[in-house]
């Protein structure tokens, strides 16, 4: 199966021009797609003034360009990680660009099993539980549940070699072979699960609802990602809470790597409302591009709040544009965080498409785009220097052998926040991630983090003038 990739990023779409001659017939055996990246990279990336072969005076002449680029044979992702900086964690290119568009969309092709991958001891074994299940998919039907662990696929152990391939989205079928731990182990249960995958638009609003306890009303919304698409609903959400008149607001964040930053100033505002036309962030891009640095204001909508605290539900994987939302607010009002310290993306990058011209088409010869880091985003402070995480105010990790249900009250990490609150009482911890810490290592996210916003319209154009055949 697919789990979603990227992510959090802040997306710009730049529109790179050619000569109209470009547009009449394809050339055989040159470099336009290399060309398009280092182009891009020489113009828009961040540490671009960092790395050599990107610095504007590196080729004295288009023959020493093009005996540059015919160094990689071809192979396009080798020169763009060539030319990535050592501080990069979030860089990527894509050879097909309708992907990028699925994923910024929360698009993908699943069985509807939501993910997290952990590793077993010191081997290259891996399990697998699921986080959450995605509604009317069909791990809803055969009614796979939060919590369900498994140790291979289509019989298949998976390990630190093979995972990628299993969990591939070309694979259209099937089984899992569900797990249980015995005591310090993960041992099969013997029961197989037959899925099939099909493309799906998550709905990132996950959960939303009102919590009464102790003649208190909190407002709970589990949101998984900024997707522009569903911000109609997330305005509908914010006014139920608006109407019922909730007192306090907890905003659930430990799945969500990111997305459009027009999303999480929406968040923001609706959360606050107090502070419309103020600055809520502010862009840095390279030396060459600081003159495209702007602010981003809070929103004037009707949905509003008013809150001057912020609980948030954290993890590792709470990243990008999730950050900026916690960032960007921490200046304004209390933002409360519970759970784990997060990723530390503090950097967005611009969606980079081939464009022919300037209405909006598409080079017909190739349908490469990439998602270089372009610029960091601090708060109304100019604070963004928080490459190790936001830290966690109150710290407890997730734990795989008692996740609970989403949304109630027993929930550890919900529970947790409710004691932070002063709503329940405090108890002892119990985490059993603790006494099991030694035997299974938790695994990178498997979504990529992502922040996207519009491109601002004077910074469409990548100019590309050269011109040359493969030698």
């Amino acid at each position: 199966m697919r789990i979603l990739l990227p992510f959090i990023l802040l997306l710009f779409t730049i529109i790179s021009c050619k000569d109209e001659d470009d547009n009449i017939a394809p050339r055989e055996n040159d470099f336009e797609i290399e060309d398009f990246i280092w182009e891009g990279l020489n113009t828009f990336y961040y540490w671009q003034n960092s790395v050599p072969d990107l610095a504007d005076n590196r080729f004295d002449s288009q023959k020493t360009y093009a005996s540059f680029l015919s160094q990689f044979n071809a192979n396009h992702e080798l020169l763009f990680e060539s030319l990535l900086s050592d501080k990069d964690r979030f860089s990527w290119i894509m050879s097909d660009y309708t992907e990028l568009q699925k994923q910024l969309s929360r698009v993908s092709t699943t069985s509807g099993m939501m993910i997290e991958l952990g590793r077993i001891g010191n081997s290259n074994d891996l399990f697998a539980f699921v986080r959450y299940v995605l509604p009317n998919s069909d791990a809803a039907a055969k009614k796979i549940e939060r919590g369900n662990l498994f140790l291979s696929i289509n019989n298949e152990q998976l390990t630190i070699d093979n995972y990628r391939e299993l969990l591939s989205s070309d694979v259209e079928s099937f089984s899992i072979q569900l797990a249980q731990i015995n005591g310090q182990t993960i041992t099969p249960t013997g029961v197989s699960v037959d899925l099939v995958k099909a493309e799906i638009q998550e709905n990132p609003i996950h959960i939303h609802k009102i919590i009464e306890l102790n003649n208190t009303r909190i407002g709970y919304l589990m949101y998984n990602g900024f997707v522009a698409d569903f911000d109609d609903q997330l305005k509908s959400a914010f006014a139920e809470f608006q109407t019922q008149g909730v007192d306090h607001l907890i905003v659930d964040l430990r799945y969500n790597r990111g997305g459009r930053t027009s999303s999480a100033i929406k968040l923001a505002s609706m959360v606050t409302g107090q502070f419309s036309g103020e600055v809520f962030a502010q862009t840095q891009h390279n030396d060459k591009l600081s003159s495209y640095n702007e602010n981003y204001l809070f929103e004037a909508i009707a949905v509003q709040l008013k809150m001057d605290r912020l609980y948030v539900i954290s993890s590792a994987d709470t990243a990008s544009a999730s950050e900026l939302l916690i960032n960007g607010l921490s200046t304004y009002i209390d933002v409360i965080l519970i759970g784990d310290d997060t990723t530390g993306k503090n950097v967005g990058s611009y969606s980079i498409y081939d464009w022919i011209d300037d209405e909006g088409n598409v080079n017909p010869r190739h349908t490469w785009a990439m998602q270089p880091i372009t610029l960091k985003i601090a708060n109304s402070e100019g604070f963004a220097d928080f490459e190790s995480g936001l830290q966690a105010d109150h710290s407890l990790q997730e734990d795989f052998t008692n996740l609970g249900t989403l949304g109630e009250i027993d929930e550890p990490l919900l529970e947790k926040t409710l004691e932070v609150m002063g709503i329940l009482p405090a108890k002892s911890e119990k985490n059993q991630l603790f006494v099991l810490e030694n035997r299974f290592e938790k695994m990178p996210s498997l979504q990529d983090a992502i922040m996207h916003t519009e491109i601002p319209a004077k910074m469409r154009r990548i100019p590309q003038v050269k011109d040359f055949a493969r030698e």
